[in-house]
Order: C-alpha cells, then sequence, then structure tokens
C-alpha cells in the first residue's frame, strides 16, 4: 500500500526554523517527483515547491529562499526545511506523490500524505 507518513511542525516563532518529514511506504522513492502543498484556512492549497528523484527542485516565490527541500531515496525519506518564518506561512503541509515514477514537470499529484499543522506566532 503506497503511503506517505509526515512528521514534525508545530509552534514556532517568525523568523524561526522547522523541519518537516515525510516518510514513503509502500514503494521506492526513487524515480518519483515529490511536492510539497500547503493550505492556510480560507485560503486555496497551495504548491510551494517539488523535488525531483535527483534532487533538482522547483520552488515558489513565496517560499524561495527560505524553504528548501531535500530527499534520501535510500532512506525512502523527504524533508522540507522551512527557514525564516513568517506568519503568512501558518498553514497544514502536506506531502505528495504520483502514483507512478515521475518527475516534476508531468507529476499528477495522487498521493497524498495526512498533513501536519505548521504555525508561526509570537
Amino acid at each position: 500500500q503506497v503511503q506517505l507518513v509526515q512528521s514534525g511542525g508545530g509552534l514556532v516563532q517568525p523568523g524561526g526554523s522547522l523541519t518537516l518529514s515525510c516518510l514513503a511506504s509502500g514503494f521506492s522513492l526513487d524515480g518519483y517527483a515529490i511536492g510539497w502543498f500547503r493550505q492556510a484556512p480560507g485560503n486555496k492549497r497551495e504548491g510551494i515547491i517539488c523535488s525531483d528523484s535527483d534532487g533538482t527542485a522547483y520552488t515558489a516565490n513565496s517560499v524561495k529562499g527560505r524553504f528548501t527541500v531535500s530527499r534520501d531515496n535510500a532512506k525512502n525519506m523527504v524533508y522540507l526545511q522551512m527557514n525564516s518564518l513568517k506568519l503568512e506561512d501558518t498553514a497544514v503541509y502536506y506531502c505528495v506523490t504520483d502514483s507512478e515514477p515521475s518527475n516534476c514537470r508531468n507529476v499528477a499529484y495522487e498521493n497524498w500524505g495526512q498533513g501536519t499543522q505548521v504555525t508561526v506566532s509570537s
């Protein structure tokens, strides 16, 4: 069974950092693009970053220079490092992938993690 299990998140002050983790089970991440999305209350879900299997990343302007993605295909893990967090980064964050090998230019986001809350507040 294909599954993405997220961990991390929580409460952080503005300017702080957090790391989210995403563990894939039931398949190998090697060859799969992984995306990170977020959704704040009342807002549409926003794609913020996508990582190809070779580590090439595509980052939305809203988080560019602050968020980075890394992956360890051998461990089936993907990480979202979030630095210089702002109040507007408060949202539920999701990792997501395709049901078959793909890259960020043709990925179909079909398998979603359970989501994890990130709250930025002083």
